[in-house]
């Protein structure tokens, strides 16, 4: 079964050429081209993955990110010129998987839409059985991106689920920040060390949300483990 792609770029000429590309490798590739009607062609196409720009007509990518994390958790992967640090900041804390500046190698962003399709919609063989991976009060869904905790759920990003399944399944052993970058992101050659921090944030956030506030602790020097209480600094 074919993947679809939504492509949320406003220079048609690349979104065009985007489209082409993916279409070579077999992929459904649909461009936005009314951008009143953003979230109308997303709901039209259920995308499995969405190519996102950050400067765009009316209102920006980040605004645009967030409206669809409301309805999915479907990739988005942030595509622009924009190369600041704060941009790339901003475009994982409103829910983006990853972030790709312009100019870009096609391959590569064939080779990281692969890669976050496999981790997000079981390219992977899965069992007909859920997998679950429980920590005390606390349940995660791997597949579904969900976290549970006392009888209260909150649904996850993709990279999210990925953090906290590494620190579940090491619950009261630490694991290295290194160790951590290389499990989330195995794929690419470089990630601002940054991003973790963002990513040990919103999962902090998330669980404090759920009453579960203080299971992520820092351990200087090493880096984190999953425990009943702990610090909540980065």
């Amino acid at each position: 079964m074919q993947q679809s792609i939504l492509i949320i770029e406003d220079d048609p000429k690349l979104a065009g050429l985007l489209s082409e590309y993916l279409e070579k490798y077999d992929f459904l590739s649909t461009a936005v081209d009314d951008f009143n009607l953003v979230m109308e062609t997303f709901a039209a196409c259920k995308p499995d993955l969405v190519l996102l720009d950050v400067n765009l007509p009316k209102f920006d990518g980040f605004y645009w990110c967030r409206q669809i994390r409301k309805f999915s958790l479907c990739p988005i992967l942030f595509i622009s010129a924009r190369e600041n640090e704060m941009d790339q900041v901003m475009a994982l804390e409103n829910g983006a998987d990853d972030y790709i500046t312009k100019p870009f190698h096609y391959e590569v962003v064939l080779a990281k839409i692969r890669s976050n399709l496999r981790r997000s919609s079981g390219s992977y063989a899965q069992s007909l059985e859920e997998r679950t991976m429980d920590a005390g009060m606390l349940r995660l869904y791997p597949e579904r991106y969900v976290l549970q905790f006392a009888g209260k759920t909150a649904e996850l990003s993709q990279k999210e689920s990925l953090l906290l399944e590494a620190l579940m399944d090491r619950k009261g052993r630490v694991i290295s920040r290194e160790q951590l970058l290389d499990l989330m992101w195995s794929d690419e050659q470089f990630i601002d060390d940054n991003t973790l921090n963002v990513y040990i944030t919103r999962v902090r956030k998330k669980l404090k949300d759920l009453g579960a506030d203080g299971m992520v602790e820092t351990v200087r020097g090493a880096g984190y483990r999953l425990c009943s209480d702990g610090e909540d600094d980065v």
